[in-house]
C-alpha cells in the first residue's frame, strides 16, 4: 500500500482555470529579450510548483509601456522582422527601429511568441498576454498584481 502514495497526480482543467492570476509587467527602460523571456515564463506557468509541459497552467499578463522598451547595442539598426503573404513579391522586411516607433506592441508580441511552444498550446498561451503602448489598460477589474522587481533580476 505504501507504493500508492508515489502516484503522480495530474491537475484537472477546472482546477487549472481557478488558479490563474493576473500580473502587470512594466517594461519601461528594460531590454526586450529579457522581458520577453520572463513574460513567456509566466505565460507557460513555469513559476508554479505544479508545472506540466503539456498543460496550459500559465497566468494572464498585462504588459505596460511597450513603447518605452529598449534594444541594446546595434540591434535597432540590424535586427529585422520578416513576414510573407504567400504571394509572389509578398515579403516584407522591417527594421526593429521602425517597428518600435510605429508598433511597439507587435515587437513584444513577436519576441514572446518566439519563446512559446510552436503548437496549439503555444497559440492558446499567447492569447493570455495583453500589450499596451502606455500605462492605461482596461483590466483594472481583474485586480492584477505587479510582478516583483526581483523576478526580473538585474536588468
Amino acid at each position: 500500500m505504501a507504493e500508492l502514495s508515489k502516484i503522480t497526480r495530474f491537475g484537472r482543467r477546472e482546477d487549472l482555470e481557478k488558479g490563474r492570476k493576473w500580473y502587470i509587467v512594466d517594461v519601461k527602460g528594460k531590454p526586450l529579450g529579457r522581458v520577453a523571456s520572463r513574460i513567456a515564463h509566466l505565460l507557460k506557468g513555469k513559476h508554479k510548483p505544479t508545472y506540466d509541459p503539456h498543460l496550459d497552467q500559465g497566468d494572464h499578463v498585462v504588459v505596460l509601456n511597450a513603447g518605452k522598451v529598449k534594444l541594446t547595442g546595434k540591434k535597432p539598426l540590424q535586427k529585422e522582422t520578416f513576414s510573407f503573404s504567400g504571394y509572389h513579391g509578398g515579403h516584407r522586411i522591417e527594421k526593429y527601429r521602425d517597428l518600435l516607433q510605429q508598433k511597439p506592441e507587435r515587437a513584444i508580441y513577436l519576441a514572446v511568441k518566439g519563446m512559446l511552444p510552436k503548437n496549439s498550446l503555444g497559440r492558446k498561451m499567447i492569447l493570455k498576454m495583453k500589450v499596451y503602448r502606455d500605462e492605461k489598460h482596461p483590466h483594472s477589474a481583474q485586480k492584477a498584481e505587479p510582478v516583483p522587481a526581483l523576478y526580473f533580476g538585474k536588468l
